[in-house]
């Protein structure tokens, strides 16, 4: 019993995350957080285009060349 406790006590993260990630699978909120995920990252790279505008189109413009 004594090995048990020690056990729970030492992986009790790795325990709470694998419930977590289970109860996400189960509830599909797994969707959600992904979507939100992508959101963020479309105003990230949007955020950055408009502040680097010239850096963008002559990396844009660089890519389409090589092609």
């Amino acid at each position: 019993m004594e090995g048990f406790k020690k056990f729970l006590i030492e992986y009790r993260g790795a325990i709470i995350g694998i419930l977590v990630g289970i109860l996400l699978l189960f509830t599909n909120l797994y969707r959600l957080i992904i979507g939100i995920i992508l959101i963020f990252i479309g105003a990230f790279i949007g955020n950055y285009i408009q502040h680097n505008k010239m850096e963008v189109k002559e990396k844009v413009k660089n890519f389409i060349d090589k092609l």
